[in-house]
């Protein structure tokens, strides 16, 4: 009987039909992981740059926006901050249609528009051009809490808040 079973053992060691099975067996869920947090990466660098995109889009709609003008005008005054919210979010002034990013909301932008003005010059080096002392800015800054697609949370990181603004000359007409 022993000598049957080394007969069998030999054998099976000597048979090399299964070992490419077995290779498989242990490299394929090494590359999905893999492949899923590389398709998770991407996915938050994708919506990072939209959200990114947004933000220049609002801070550059607050820089030009002058809400006096409407009123001086006689028109109805409008919200520059809302607004540029909206286009931050939604990609237009009225806030209709989907958001850029899934579950952005505008309640996660801010629009600073208080005219916060900096020294052209800080320390001798030009932080801005500028025939004036001082240069006036607008910044456009929100947060998106990443949700992903559940790679993340698999391997046990907690949820990412994705933070970006965008400053943007104030250009009043």
């Amino acid at each position: 009987m022993l000598k049957m079973l080394s007969r069998y053992i030999d054998r099976f060691r000597q048979d090399q039909r299964g070992a490419v099975l077995v290779e498989m067996t242990i490299i394929t869920p090494l590359m999905l992981v893999l492949s899923a947090g590389v398709f998770e990466f991407g996915n938050l660098i994708h919506d990072k740059l939209l959200m990114e995109a947004g933000l220049t889009d609002a801070a550059r709609y607050a820089a030009r926006c002058n809400s006096q003008l409407y009123t001086d005008s006689g028109l109805a005054a409008i919200n520059c901050t809302a607004i540029a919210a909206n286009i931050a979010v939604f990609g237009n002034p009225a806030g209709t249609g989907s958001a850029r990013v899934s579950g952005w909301q505008t309640s996660n932008v801010t629009v600073t528009t208080n005219n916060s003005c900096q020294d052209t010059v800080v320390g001798g080096v030009t932080q801005y051009r500028s025939t004036t002392a001082q240069v006036c800015t607008v910044r456009a800054s929100g947060t998106y809490p990443y949700a992903g697609v559940g790679m993340l949370s698999f391997i046990g990181i907690s949820p990412i808040t994705l933070q970006g603004s965008h400053d943007e000359r104030l250009i009043r007409f």
